[in-house]
Protein backbone atom coordinates (compact mmCIF):
# COMPACT_ATOMS: atom_id res chain seq x y z
CA UNK A 1 0.00 0.00 0.00
CA UNK A 2 1.01 3.21 -0.69
CA UNK A 3 -0.07 6.60 1.04
CA UNK A 4 0.27 10.31 0.21
CA UNK A 5 0.76 12.19 3.91
CA UNK A 6 0.47 16.17 3.85
CA UNK A 7 1.91 17.49 7.60
CA UNK A 8 4.24 14.76 7.54
CA UNK A 9 6.78 16.48 9.85
CA UNK A 10 4.47 17.58 12.28
CA UNK A 11 3.96 16.05 16.03
CA UNK A 12 1.15 14.18 14.62
CA UNK A 13 2.47 13.50 11.00
CA UNK A 14 5.64 12.37 12.59
CA UNK A 15 4.84 9.66 14.89
CA UNK A 16 2.37 8.67 11.86
CA UNK A 17 4.89 8.30 9.49
CA UNK A 18 6.66 5.97 11.66
CA UNK A 19 3.67 3.87 12.77
CA UNK A 20 3.01 3.59 8.84
CA UNK A 21 6.71 2.45 7.87
CA UNK A 22 6.03 0.21 10.45
CA UNK A 23 3.43 -1.57 9.04
CA UNK A 24 5.17 -1.65 5.73
CA UNK A 25 3.18 0.92 4.20
CA UNK A 26 5.30 3.55 1.33
CA UNK A 27 4.95 6.84 1.60
CA UNK A 28 5.20 9.86 -0.23
CA UNK A 29 4.96 13.18 1.10
CA UNK A 30 4.03 16.85 0.23
CA UNK A 31 6.99 19.55 2.01
CA UNK A 32 6.70 23.03 1.17
CA UNK A 33 10.59 23.11 1.86
CA UNK A 34 13.12 21.58 -0.45
CA UNK A 35 15.59 20.98 2.68
CA UNK A 36 13.27 18.65 3.70
CA UNK A 37 12.97 16.77 0.19
CA UNK A 38 14.09 12.42 0.70
CA UNK A 39 14.24 10.46 -2.05
CA UNK A 40 14.35 6.83 0.09
CA UNK A 41 12.56 3.80 -1.53
CA UNK A 42 9.55 3.95 0.83
CA UNK A 43 9.48 7.28 1.99
CA UNK A 44 9.67 10.14 -0.83
CA UNK A 45 8.93 14.04 -0.98
CA UNK A 46 7.05 15.96 -3.10
CA UNK A 47 6.88 19.94 -3.46
CA UNK A 48 3.82 21.74 -3.42
CA UNK A 49 2.86 25.60 -2.24
CA UNK A 50 -1.16 25.43 -1.61
CA UNK A 51 -0.67 29.53 -1.31
CA UNK A 52 0.38 29.95 -4.93
CA UNK A 53 -2.21 26.51 -5.94
CA UNK A 54 1.65 24.32 -7.00
CA UNK A 55 1.71 21.01 -6.33
CA UNK A 56 3.83 18.08 -8.14
CA UNK A 57 1.36 15.61 -9.60
CA UNK A 58 4.16 12.89 -9.44
CA UNK A 59 3.10 12.63 -5.64
CA UNK A 60 -0.16 10.64 -6.87
CA UNK A 61 1.67 8.11 -8.51
CA UNK A 62 0.74 4.40 -7.62
CA UNK A 63 -0.83 5.88 -4.12
CA UNK A 64 -3.66 4.42 -2.76
CA UNK A 65 -4.79 6.62 0.12
CA UNK A 66 -4.39 10.32 1.06
CA UNK A 67 -3.60 11.51 5.08
CA UNK A 68 -3.85 15.21 4.79
CA UNK A 69 -3.03 16.36 8.37
CA UNK A 70 -1.61 20.04 7.10
CA UNK A 71 -2.43 23.44 8.49
CA UNK A 72 -1.13 26.05 9.93
CA UNK A 73 -0.80 25.43 14.22
CA UNK A 74 -3.83 27.01 16.06
CA UNK A 75 -1.30 27.62 19.26
CA UNK A 76 -0.24 30.76 18.67
CA UNK A 77 -1.38 34.26 18.90
CA UNK A 78 -4.62 34.68 16.57
CA UNK A 79 -4.26 37.92 15.09
CA UNK A 80 -6.32 38.99 12.31
CA UNK A 81 -3.46 38.40 9.95
CA UNK A 82 -3.10 34.56 11.14
CA UNK A 83 -6.25 33.51 11.59
CA UNK A 84 -6.55 34.27 8.00
CA UNK A 85 -4.07 31.54 7.96
CA UNK A 86 -5.47 29.41 10.19
CA UNK A 87 -8.54 29.10 7.18
CA UNK A 88 -6.45 28.68 4.35
CA UNK A 89 -3.65 26.56 5.39
CA UNK A 90 -6.45 24.03 5.81
CA UNK A 91 -8.77 25.02 3.08
CA UNK A 92 -6.45 26.23 0.27
CA UNK A 93 -4.59 22.95 0.65
CA UNK A 94 -7.48 20.33 0.48
CA UNK A 95 -9.12 22.19 -2.42
CA UNK A 96 -5.15 21.86 -4.09
CA UNK A 97 -5.48 18.15 -3.35
CA UNK A 98 -8.60 18.31 -5.06
CA UNK A 99 -8.13 19.68 -8.27
CA UNK A 100 -5.06 17.33 -8.35
CA UNK A 101 -7.08 14.35 -7.94
CA UNK A 102 -9.35 15.48 -10.38
CA UNK A 103 -7.24 16.48 -13.08
CA UNK A 104 -4.42 13.74 -12.97
CA UNK A 105 -5.30 10.27 -13.32
CA UNK A 106 -4.84 8.04 -10.39
CA UNK A 107 -5.52 4.95 -8.33
CA UNK A 108 -6.56 6.98 -4.36
CA UNK A 109 -9.48 5.35 -3.35
CA UNK A 110 -9.75 7.04 0.16
CA UNK A 111 -9.42 10.39 1.34
CA UNK A 112 -8.62 10.51 5.53
CA UNK A 113 -8.52 14.13 6.85
CA UNK A 114 -7.52 15.63 10.20
CA UNK A 115 -10.75 17.53 12.15
CA UNK A 116 -10.89 18.85 15.03
CA UNK A 117 -13.53 18.73 17.95
CA UNK A 118 -13.63 22.41 18.15
CA UNK A 119 -16.50 22.02 15.58
CA UNK A 120 -18.71 21.46 18.24
CA UNK A 121 -20.61 24.13 20.95
CA UNK A 122 -19.32 24.90 24.03
CA UNK A 123 -21.18 23.10 26.67
CA UNK A 124 -20.84 21.75 30.53
CA UNK A 125 -23.73 19.22 30.07
CA UNK A 126 -24.50 17.96 26.71
CA UNK A 127 -22.02 15.16 25.10
CA UNK A 128 -21.75 15.81 21.16
CA UNK A 129 -21.76 12.59 19.06
CA UNK A 130 -20.49 12.77 15.31
CA UNK A 131 -24.31 12.92 14.55
CA UNK A 132 -24.36 16.71 15.85
CA UNK A 133 -25.62 18.71 13.28
CA UNK A 134 -25.76 22.08 15.65
CA UNK A 135 -22.15 23.88 15.20
CA UNK A 136 -20.60 26.53 17.88
CA UNK A 137 -20.47 29.87 15.92
CA UNK A 138 -16.92 30.26 17.17
CA UNK A 139 -13.98 31.23 15.03
CA UNK A 140 -12.36 27.37 15.37
CA UNK A 141 -15.83 25.91 15.03
CA UNK A 142 -15.99 28.13 11.36
CA UNK A 143 -12.70 26.85 10.50
CA UNK A 144 -13.62 23.18 10.58
CA UNK A 145 -17.15 23.98 9.43
CA UNK A 146 -14.98 25.46 5.67
CA UNK A 147 -12.85 22.70 6.20
CA UNK A 148 -14.52 19.57 6.53
CA UNK A 149 -16.91 21.25 3.52
CA UNK A 150 -13.70 21.13 1.45
CA UNK A 151 -12.68 16.95 2.21
CA UNK A 152 -16.46 16.81 1.81
CA UNK A 153 -15.58 17.66 -1.97
CA UNK A 154 -13.45 14.90 -2.63
CA UNK A 155 -16.55 12.56 -2.15
CA UNK A 156 -17.64 14.18 -5.82
CA UNK A 157 -14.31 11.88 -7.30
CA UNK A 158 -15.54 8.75 -6.05
CA UNK A 159 -13.28 8.95 -3.53
CA UNK A 160 -13.81 7.74 0.15
CA UNK A 161 -13.75 10.10 2.54
CA UNK A 162 -13.58 9.90 6.24
CA UNK A 163 -12.85 13.07 9.01
CA UNK A 164 -10.99 12.31 11.88
CA UNK A 165 -12.07 15.24 14.79
CA UNK A 166 -9.40 15.30 17.10
CA UNK A 167 -9.63 16.26 21.25
CA UNK A 168 -6.48 17.35 23.41
CA UNK A 169 -3.29 15.34 21.58
CA UNK A 170 -1.39 14.28 24.94
CA UNK A 171 2.62 14.24 23.80
CA UNK A 172 5.44 14.99 25.71
CA UNK A 173 6.85 16.39 22.45
CA UNK A 174 4.85 19.21 21.37
CA UNK A 175 1.32 20.55 21.53
CA UNK A 176 -1.27 21.22 23.84
CA UNK A 177 -0.14 19.10 26.58
CA UNK A 178 3.62 21.15 27.04
CA UNK A 179 1.46 24.47 26.95
CA UNK A 180 -1.13 23.28 29.83
CA UNK A 181 2.97 21.64 31.16
CA UNK A 182 4.74 24.58 31.37
CA UNK A 183 3.13 26.50 34.02
CA UNK A 184 3.11 23.08 36.26
CA UNK A 185 6.37 22.85 36.09
CA UNK A 186 7.33 25.93 37.39
CA UNK A 187 5.32 25.46 40.56
CA UNK A 188 2.22 27.90 39.29
CA UNK A 189 -0.07 24.83 38.04
CA UNK A 190 -3.96 26.01 38.07
CA UNK A 191 -7.28 25.42 36.61
CA UNK A 192 -8.42 27.85 34.11
CA UNK A 193 -11.13 29.68 35.31
CA UNK A 194 -13.94 27.27 37.40
CA UNK A 195 -11.68 24.43 36.01
CA UNK A 196 -15.68 22.74 35.24
CA UNK A 197 -14.81 22.56 31.58
CA UNK A 198 -14.51 19.25 29.86
CA UNK A 199 -11.66 18.37 28.07
CA UNK A 200 -12.08 15.72 25.88
CA UNK A 201 -8.37 14.24 25.45
CA UNK A 202 -6.42 11.30 23.53
CA UNK A 203 -3.12 10.12 23.35
CA UNK A 204 -1.39 10.22 20.71
CA UNK A 205 -0.69 6.56 20.48
CA UNK A 206 -4.15 6.38 19.97
CA UNK A 207 -4.91 8.60 17.91
CA UNK A 208 -1.99 7.40 15.29
CA UNK A 209 -3.54 4.09 15.13
CA UNK A 210 -7.02 5.48 15.12
CA UNK A 211 -5.70 7.15 11.85
CA UNK A 212 -4.28 3.16 10.99
CA UNK A 213 -7.38 1.16 11.76
CA UNK A 214 -9.12 3.54 9.50
CA UNK A 215 -6.87 3.69 6.62
CA UNK A 216 -6.69 -0.43 7.25
CA UNK A 217 -10.24 -1.23 7.57
CA UNK A 218 -11.41 1.62 4.84
CA UNK A 219 -14.05 3.65 6.91
CA UNK A 220 -16.09 6.20 5.81
CA UNK A 221 -17.59 8.97 7.12
CA UNK A 222 -16.93 11.23 10.73
CA UNK A 223 -15.23 9.67 13.48
CA UNK A 224 -14.10 11.50 16.87
CA UNK A 225 -10.89 10.61 18.17
CA UNK A 226 -10.94 11.37 22.10
CA UNK A 227 -10.41 8.88 24.67
CA UNK A 228 -13.51 7.43 26.24
CA UNK A 229 -12.89 9.35 29.36
CA UNK A 230 -13.13 12.86 29.37
CA UNK A 231 -11.98 14.83 32.32
CA UNK A 232 -12.82 18.41 34.02
CA UNK A 233 -10.12 20.52 32.92
CA UNK A 234 -9.41 21.28 37.27
CA UNK A 235 -9.13 17.39 37.27
CA UNK A 236 -6.17 17.34 34.14
CA UNK A 237 -3.93 20.22 35.54
CA UNK A 238 -4.45 18.56 39.07
CA UNK A 239 -3.15 14.91 37.32
CA UNK A 240 -0.62 16.89 35.00
CA UNK A 241 0.71 18.45 38.91
CA UNK A 242 0.26 14.94 40.56
CA UNK A 243 2.46 12.88 37.96
CA UNK A 244 4.98 15.57 37.85
CA UNK A 245 5.25 15.87 41.52
CA UNK A 246 4.39 20.04 41.79
CA UNK A 247 2.08 21.64 43.15
CA UNK A 248 -1.93 22.45 42.36
CA UNK A 249 -3.17 25.76 42.96
CA UNK A 250 -6.50 26.75 43.53
CA UNK A 251 -8.73 29.06 42.44
CA UNK A 252 -7.90 29.18 38.88
CA UNK A 253 -6.99 31.78 36.78
CA UNK A 254 -9.06 34.30 36.25
CA UNK A 255 -10.30 34.60 32.13
CA UNK A 256 -9.65 38.19 32.11
CA UNK A 257 -5.78 37.80 32.43
CA UNK A 258 -5.37 34.92 29.66
CA UNK A 259 -7.35 36.99 27.87
CA UNK A 260 -4.51 39.51 27.82
CA UNK A 261 -2.11 37.16 27.70
CA UNK A 262 -3.22 34.80 24.77
CA UNK A 263 -5.88 37.60 22.65
CA UNK A 264 -8.89 35.43 21.07
CA UNK A 265 -6.73 31.98 21.21
CA UNK A 266 -7.97 32.32 25.30
CA UNK A 267 -11.01 30.86 24.43
CA UNK A 268 -9.60 27.42 23.34
CA UNK A 269 -8.93 26.69 26.82
CA UNK A 270 -12.18 28.15 28.16
CA UNK A 271 -14.46 26.12 25.43
CA UNK A 272 -16.37 22.77 27.04
CA UNK A 273 -16.69 20.04 24.85
CA UNK A 274 -17.59 16.68 25.97
CA UNK A 275 -17.11 14.41 23.16
CA UNK A 276 -18.18 10.55 22.64
CA UNK A 277 -15.55 7.94 21.58
CA UNK A 278 -18.24 5.44 21.48
CA UNK A 279 -18.75 5.11 17.24
CA UNK A 280 -14.97 4.42 17.05
CA UNK A 281 -15.27 1.61 19.66
CA UNK A 282 -18.39 0.23 17.82
CA UNK A 283 -16.14 -0.07 14.91
CA UNK A 284 -13.58 -2.33 16.95
CA UNK A 285 -10.75 -0.23 18.11
CA UNK A 286 -9.51 -0.90 21.07
CA UNK A 287 -8.07 2.01 23.08
CA UNK A 288 -4.64 1.59 24.55
CA UNK A 289 -5.18 4.75 26.83
CA UNK A 290 -8.27 4.63 28.68
CA UNK A 291 -6.87 6.63 31.92
CA UNK A 292 -5.62 9.95 31.77
CA UNK A 293 -3.15 9.25 34.64
CA UNK A 294 -1.55 6.87 32.63
CA UNK A 295 -1.75 8.51 29.06
CA UNK A 296 0.27 10.79 31.65
CA UNK A 297 2.76 8.94 32.89
CA UNK A 298 3.76 7.47 29.82
CA UNK A 299 4.40 11.24 28.40
CA UNK A 300 5.32 13.16 31.74
CA UNK A 301 6.54 10.36 34.46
Amino acid sequence: MKVLITGATGLVGNELVSLLLKNGVYINYLTTSESKLQNETNYKGFLWNPNKGDIDENSLEDVDAIIHLAGASISKRWTDSYKQEILESRVLSTTLLYGALKNKPNKVTQFISASAIGIYPDSLDRVYSEEETEFDNSFLSHVVQRWEAAVDRIKQLDIKVSKIRTGLVLSGKGGALKEIAGPVKLGLGAAFGSGNQMQSWIHIYDLIHIYLFVLLNEMEGVYNAVAPYPVTNKTLVKEIAKVMDKPFFLPGIPKFVMEMALGEMHTLLFASQNVSAKKIIGEGYQFKYLSLEKALKAELG
